[in-house]
């Protein structure tokens, strides 16, 4: 006993065992499920009817709406990533001055970050949208009046919550931030002394340098806008708004799982998913060798 009491391993199994069983019954449990049930017929009452690669014939073949979402997922990610990141770094070299209450500011711009994805806010965008919304007000202001629901309107259903998700820029913009502290100031006090100018500066010295944290954002904000679930569907009422153009791929396989109980269907698209942002992911990392750099790139 006084031997298994002073095993450094042992302690150290103990005290990490709550990650580890939690991680073993809720992480890698229900992905091992999700995986056996994408291959059966399953509605979560009976039991799973095992029916090969069925869900998956139906989803390339059969299902038009899983393209639709597809369609609108792919045009929700690569509109919302690049404004969300672009808007994030220019605010951050905004924020990048040593001023009086810039800490103020910062909080202020990071703020919505904590709320953005929230039921509340996302009840509270379908008011700033509405036919009578804020949006529609401040256009009256300046003389143009219209009684559009913009959240109502297929073609600018999806561009609502593009919007909502590049208010939620705050992370990204710490994050560049950051980057931004770490650029010594004598480079651009050299560059200055050559004769170049604001634009130029920030072409070649702060986008190079600042490309690692570029490639950290863009792979953290892609995977997040195809996991986008609550304001698609608080804003939608969880019917995938106008013709189904707020329809994202998680508000489908939602509905599929739990309004259709067709959860051996779902477990296929999450795994299709799963694959997906994988190869996207992928192609992101192997890309990156063209066009982030690496100070020490090349030292051994």
């Amino acid at each position: 006993m006084n031997k298994l009491r002073y095993n450094d391993n042992l302690v150290g199994y103990v005290f990490a065992s709550p990650f580890i069983l939690g991680f073993l019954i809720f992480t890698l449990y229900p992905i091992i499920s999700s995986l056996f049930y994408s291959f059966t017929d399953y509605n979560l009452f009976d039991a799973p009817n095992f029916i090969g690669f069925d869900n998956y014939h139906k989803m390339f073949t059969g299902d038009d709406k899983y393209w639709k979402s597809v369609s609108v997922t792919f045009t929700y990610v690569f509109a919302s990533v690049p404004l969300r990141l672009a808007f994030a770094l220019m605010v951050a070299m905004l924020l990048n001055k040593a001023v009086s209450g810039i800490g103020i500011y910062r909080s202020s711009f990071y703020l919505p970050s904590l709320i953005g994805g929230s039921v509340a806010v996302s009840i509270m965008w379908t008011q700033v949208f509405g036919d009578k919304g804020l949006l529609n007000s401040a256009l009256g202001v300046i003389g143009i009046h219209t009684d559009t629901s913009w959240i109502g309107n297929p073609s600018t259903a999806l561009w609502t919550l593009i919007a909502l998700s590049v208010w939620q820029f705050g992370s990204s913009m710490l994050i560049f931030l950051a980057g931004l502290k770490n650029i010594p100031a004598s480079y651009y006090e050299a560059a200055s002394v050559d004769g170049a100018g604001k634009v130029r500066q920030f072409f070649k010295i702060t986008l190079p340098l600042l490309s690692p944290i570029i490639l950290f954002n863009l792979i953290m904000q892609t995977i997040s806008a195809f996991m986008t679930f609550t304001p698609a569907y608080i804003i939608s009422r969880g019917e995938g708004g106008p013709l189904d153009n707020t329809l994202l791929y998680s508000l489908y396989l939602y509905r599929r799982a739990f309004q259709f109980y067709e959860m051996g269907y779902a477990s296929a698209m999450a795994w299709v998913m799963l694959i997906l942002v994988g190869v996207i992911a992928l192609v992101i990392f192997q890309t990156s060798k063209y066009w982030v750099y690496y100070e020490n790139k090349g030292e051994k």
